[in-house]
């Protein structure tokens, strides 16, 4: 089964047993819901009349007092009435006053008095100081021509003397039940059609856009040099827009001369460091320095030698390692005297600028991985702290553990990054000015960073410092 015809049958399941449920909800609940309406309007009804038949249930003339006169003619009247498209010409309610022993001396249709009300629900809650409700049947014959009764206490004083009850037949609530519920349902019926066309147009784009992205992925396979598809404008920034750039991206790291290309740069970035410890210690030894520091900084000279040997071998095997699915071999690596090895190394770029380092690195902290690659990783973020720091600033290099990471950082004092970089650090050969007068980098020291993290499961965050300032390097590593 094509994938486009699975999306848009697993779309219309999804829907329709959404619509099924929420459907099912609604007209559920248009019934009681109506009723329960009703309900609330019949116990406002029936407590307003309770209060004026007082006064005559009070004086023993419920049955032919002001009250029964006032409701004469009640059911005879014409109300001409126009309700959202229904006519209604006659007042539904019914009103009944009982005694205290449930007997009926007022009936508004003169059809129940003398009749013995007491085990009816309404009345006899009521009487017990209850509220009292009931719907019943008007006939045994009739199981659905039921009538809703509500019913409130008439008082004197804390004395219950009998109750007033106001019915309404649910009858009268159908017509409005039947057109809710059948708006309900033309309004789902066309939710439906229009989200299955929705389910259809999203289907579509889909399944086009994978197999626009498959013909590209095959004919990259096959060598051919297929242009990159256009997948229109509904596609406009979404995944297979960077899909489909990623995979332009990969066929051109995997052609030889753009692959070749970035390894030369890569090379060319990770001889500097050494290059400039050097010349820098050279520098020095051309001043007059005391017999152990001209040594100190002649054996510097000859380990960095040793290391840009080692350096130019290491790095032509880290062609490789972008390719790698993880390290083929795993040491101890104790990153306290790795990092104090490096800062050794850089002390003579350190004196150039005046720099100050705080040791917070404690003693015997140590990650499992490839010594090389944390070295390098290492050494590049102590690079960008020292270019990027003024004259007689201070580093703060610190080993923290954080459950089972182990956290490298590294602080400056210098300017932070600008807003408009913050995304854009971590791109290839991305680089900023390092100070008055020094040129901007390569750009690759925090991509490679980047790599060897992934290598090693770490974590690799550069973000400013508000107090005292500066930026700060953090790499977690698993312990």
């Amino acid at each position: 089964m094509r994938i486009g015809l699975r999306l848009l049958l697993g779309f219309f399941l999804v829907l329709g047993l959404a619509l099924f449920v929420v459907l099912r909800v609604l007209l559920d609940e248009v019934k009681p819901g109506t009723r329960l309406a009703m309900e609330d309007s019949l116990v406002d009804a029936a407590y307003t009349l309770a209060q004026l038949a007082t006064p005559d249930m009070k004086a023993g003339v419920i049955a032919d007092g002001g009250f029964a006169r006032s409701l004469q003619g009640l059911n005879d009247a014409r109300l001409g009435a126009n309700i959202s498209g229904f006519r209604k010409d006659s007042v539904d309610y019914r009103i009944t006053v009982t005694d205290a022993q449930g007997i009926v001396r007022f009936d508004s249709r003169h059809e129940a008095v003398g009749q013995d009300f007491s085990r009816w629900n309404d009345v006899a809650r009521t009487l017990r100081g209850e509220y009292g409700a009931r719907s019943s049947p008007a006939s045994p014959y009739e199981p659905d021509s039921t009538v809703m009764h509500v019913a409130a206490p008439i008082r004197d004083g804390e004395r219950v003397i009998g109750v007033l009850t106001v019915s309404r037949p649910n009858l009268r609530l159908e017509p409005y039940i039947q057109r809710s519920e059948s708006r309900i349902l033309r309004w789902s019926w066309g939710l439906l059609g229009l989200s299955l066309l929705i389910g259809l147009l999203f289907s579509w784009w889909i399944a086009s856009s994978l197999s626009r992205l498959r013909g590209y992925a095959n004919a990259v396979a096959r060598g051919e040099r297929a242009p990159l598809p256009v997948l229109g404008r509904m596609s406009g920034s979404t995944e297979f827009s960077d899909l489909a750039n990623a995979l332009e991206r990969m066929r051109l790291k995997l052609e030889d001369k753009a692959y070749v290309e970035s390894y030369v740069h890569t090379l060319t970035h990770e001889l500097k460091s050494p290059l400039a410890a050097i010349r820098g210690a050279a520098e020095l030894l051309q001043e007059d320095l005391p017999a152990q520091d001209q040594q100190r900084f002649a054996g510097n000279i000859q380990r960095q030698a040793e290391r840009l040997h080692q350096l130019v071998d290491k790095l032509l095997n880290l062609a490789h390692v972008e390719q790698m699915q993880g390290l083929g071999t795993r040491e101890r690596v104790d990153l306290s005297a790795l990092t104090r090895e490096l800062l050794q190394r850089l002390e003579p770029r350190l004196r150039l600028k005046s720099l100050r380092v705080r040791d917070e690195l404690g003693d015997a902290q140590a990650v499992q991985g490839d010594p090389f690659l944390i070295g390098q990783a290492l050494q590049n973020l102590l690079d960008n702290a020292i270019d990027f720091s003024p004259p007689n600033g201070e580093l703060t290099v610190r080993l923290q553990r954080d459950g089972v990471f182990l956290e490298w950082s590294v602080r400056d004092q210098g300017s932070g990054i600008p807003d408009y970089a913050r995304d854009r650090i971590f791109e290839r050969f991305y680089s900023l000015p390092r100070g008055e007068g020094q040129d901007k980098g390569s750009g690759l020291g925090l991509c490679l960073v980047q790599e060897v993290s992934h290598l090693h499961g770490a974590e690799l965050r550069v973000e400013n410092v508000a107090q005292p300032g500066g930026c700060l390097a953090r790499w977690r590593l698993p312990l």
